[in-house]
């Protein structure tokens, strides 16, 4: 039988001198990242962030473990739309199994992980939000009675109170994922722009790399330009617009 979810939580904040009070809080990918850095110790932990608090802070962690798995020939997938949206059943999984490799792979001796995170908080985010709960007709439900609809002396009554405080949690929830979407957004675009531009420049040095349509150079635009079916590029008005 494996580990309870208390046993893995008091190894990973014993070793990692962390404070996680849930499973849930591996999905910052922050912890599970000095994890390996314990077994081999050339993590980049100067690239993890242990105070992330969005997905798109998270999905950065996982990257700098995906990359750090191919360089060590770890043979395991990393699922990170899944691991990053903090749900304990695919989180709970990957620690079970990071417990697993590192019983089998931990070299022994002392492992100072204040020193390898240099200073950054014991305390990871990832933390789920509470579930928001309606509070409409509470008052009647405590009271027994059921709510009345329609009828002569029905009124529509604008929520107060609860109500608008949940509203306004819902909205503040929305502007962060939105907030968290555009950062991603405008994180791959600069990406994906700075590769069209290194593209053109050897393309302007070496025209011949464009007439190799077997080549690296035309592989690479036609994954750039390439679209999924169905989608229209907008026609192009007052001037060119941007490839991207």
């Amino acid at each position: 039988m494996g580990e309870s979810r208390q046993e893995l939580l008091n190894w990973l904040n014993s070793l990692l001198q962390l404070n996680i009070t849930r499973v849930e809080q591996c999905g910052t990918g922050a912890a599970l990242c000095q994890v390996f850095d314990s077994i081999y110790g050339d993590v980049p932990m100067h690239k993890i962030k242990f105070n992330a608090r969005s997905e798109y802070e998270y999905i950065n962690n996982f990257k700098v473990l995906t990359v750090y798995f191919a360089q060590k020939n770890i043979d395991r997938p990393i699922h990170i739309e899944r691991l990053v949206k903090c749900k304990m059943q695919d989180n709970l999984e990957f620690l079970q199994w990071t417990k697993r490799f590192w019983d089998q792979n931990y070299p022994g001796g002392d492992y100072d992980a204040l020193a390898r995170r240099k200073g950054q908080p014991g305390v990871v985010g990832g933390q789920p939000k509470e579930p928001i709960r309606s509070s409409v007709n509470t008052g009647a439900s405590k009271r027994g009675t059921t709510p009345t609809v329609g009828g002569a002396g029905a009124r529509t009554r604008t929520p107060l109170g609860g109500g608008s405080a949940v509203l306004q949690q819902e909205i503040a929830q929305l502007k962060e994922s939105v907030a968290g979407l555009e950062k991603e957004r405008d994180f791959y675009f600069s990406k994906l722009r700075d590769i069209e531009l290194l593209v053109q420049t050897a393309i302007d040095e070496q025209p011949e790399l464009e007439q190799d349509e077997a080549g690296l150079v035309p592989s690479i635009q036609h994954i750039l330009y390439s679209t999924e079916d169905g989608f229209v590029i907008p026609d192009a008005q007052d001037g060119d617009l941007e490839t991207f």
